[in-house]
Order: C-alpha cells, then structure tokens, then sequence
C-alpha cells in the first residue's frame, strides 16, 4: 500500500487530496505545516510520497522540500507541490527547489493520478 503524507495550512485542500488518495487505496497522514511535515517524516514509517503546499506559515514548502533532498534518509521520496501558484516563473522556482512534479489547486482525481502514478 502505498503512503502519502499531504501538508497544506488550509483543512479543506488537506480533506480533499486525502479523500482522492483515499478513494484509490492509498495510506494518508496529514500534516499543517512544514515543521510538522519535517516531524511526521523523521517519526513515522516510510512514505512514498510528500504533497506538499508551497505557502505555509513557519516554514514553506520550497524550504521543506530542499531539506527533504538534503537528507539521506529521504532519498527517492517523491515530492510534489501542491499549490496555487501557477505562473510560469513561479513554476520554474518551484522545481528548481527540488520537486518531482506540481499540482495546480483546485485539483481533480486525473491531476493527481498523473502526479502520483500507482
């Protein structure tokens, strides 16, 4: 089964990809902010993946995700924003900062199915 742990500040985008990673079997743990994600990581058993919201309070997710890269002990973990953010610049800063991939909120079933393949 595979994990995913989903960090947004707003509980209703965190409900919404919970329910559709939920509706296609997937394991969730749900985290509020980056630290909380950064905690959740290092505590919990392995996850496969991270969607990850970009703006966050205390630490945003371009912050999160270079730590994520800098450890080892995260090595391979799919990491994927989640945000509404879609400029074209903003999209390039946001790879650049080491994501696998981007989710355009508000985001559908088939959105998520191409950012987190089974």
């Amino acid at each position: 089964m595979k994990r995913t742990l989903v960090v947004d500040d707003n509980a209703i985008n965190r409900k919404l990809a919970v329910a559709l990673l939920k509706r296609r079997g997937w394991e969730t743990e749900e985290a509020d902010n980056g630290i909380t994600a950064l905690k959740r990581l290092a505590e919990s058993a392995p996850f496969d993946s991270v969607l990850l919201d970009i703006s966050m309070p205390e630490m945003d997710g371009e912050e999160v995700c270079r730590r994520i890269r800098a450890s080892q002990a995260w090595a391979g973990l799919r990491v994927v924003a989640y945000t509404a953010h879609a400029l074209e610049s903003e999209k390039q800063r946001i790879m650049s900062a080491g994501f696998d991939g981007i989710l355009v909120k508000p985001i559908t079933a088939q959105d998520l199915n191409r950012a987190l393949p089974d």
